[in-house]
């Protein structure tokens, strides 16, 4: 990536962290109104929810110092908002829980936060609420923990097939340097299967993760016997968590019990990590041609499972 690229982006992140910081503090308003800071009303909840049950969790879900959350934890204590008592299972942690005073200070808080945002939502159609909560859960997956959250296969809802052409003709761009010719062909790909889907023979998996698009894969019918799978993809930040290799094994025992006999596809030697994913389900290359496609040289590779 040039310089100059990374800066132009650097500055778009800046420019929506200032838009965002000036958004919440409008947000949270409220909080002037109370007696409790915005991270108070953060623990609290946490506490509220049983989400957490010691300083410790607090401390990491949270992300807060150790030394200025005992403070914050003594407050409340002293104000009779929570109490604690020595943990059984470790005698070095206290176990903390809100007595009742707390919790009829919080209930307050809980609903004027709740009336907050739903008063923002009520300023967008319910198209725009869909796209900003979209947007959130996808900056949550991307700069969340890298831990392997879990993934959820199911069946295309509406408007994922034209998403899916979007998505790729992207990501296909900018990785592989494809044309538009790229765009044209998952466009024809993906409208011959919705036009053509049988149920019984053919099949979409859609990945997700986090209520997020992650990947896809396509299964339909070459011939009576013989099916092939198409568009499998899987987004760059999730790749190395088994989603392509999840997308291959469900094609393949779909396959298997929609009666075909072998499962083929077709790459075009761009795909390396695929590649790997193939030669570990039982795949062999046996096929290769060269081809002038979306702007570029390539390698036609064309594999092979039997079932």
């Amino acid at each position: 990536m040039r310089d100059t690229t990374l800066l132009h982006r650097a500055e778009a992140v800046r420019h929506f962290n200032r838009f965002y910081t000036q958004y919440i503090g409008v947000l949270h308003e409220f909080l002037q109104k109370s007696p409790f800071s915005l991270t108070e009303v953060r623990v609290l909840r946490e506490l509220a929810l049983g989400t957490a049950s010691t300083a410790t969790e607090l401390g990491r879900t949270l992300g807060l110092d150790s030394g200025y959350l005992s403070r914050l934890l003594t407050s409340f204590e002293r104000r009779q908002l929570i109490s604690r008592r020595q943990s059984e299972a470790d005698a070095r942690q206290s176990l903390l829980t809100m007595t009742p005073a707390g919790r009829a200070a919080y209930a307050p808080l809980e609903v004027a936060a709740l009336d907050e945002v739903s008063s923002v939502l009520d300023s967008l159609s319910a198209a725009g609420q869909e796209q900003l909560i979209d947007a959130m859960h996808i900056i949550e997956r991307l700069l969340g923990p890298k831990a392997r959250a879990p993934v959820l296969l199911r069946a295309p809802k509406p408007g994922d097939y034209g998403w899916l052409v979007h998505r790729q003709a992207l990501l296909f761009g900018a990785e592989y340097g494809s044309d538009m010719g790229f765009e044209a062909f998952a466009a024809q790909e993906i409208a011959e299967f919705a036009r053509e889907h049988d149920r019984e023979r053919a099949v979409c998996w859609i990945a997700e993760q986090q209520e997020s698009i992650v990947g896809a894969a396509f299964v339909a019918a070459l011939s009576e016997r013989a099916a092939r799978m198409r568009l499998l993809y899987v987004e760059p930040e999730s790749r190395g968590f088994g989603i392509g290799t999840l997308l291959v094994a469900h094609s393949i025992r779909f396959a298997q019990r929609a009666g075909y006999e072998t499962l083929t596809l077709t790459t075009c030697g761009m795909l390396n990590d695929g590649r790997r994913i193939f030669e570990r389900a039982g795949f062999d290359c046996v096929a290769t041609e060269p081809e002038r496609r979306f702007g570029r040289n390539l390698i036609a590779q064309t594999w092979e499972r039997k079932l």
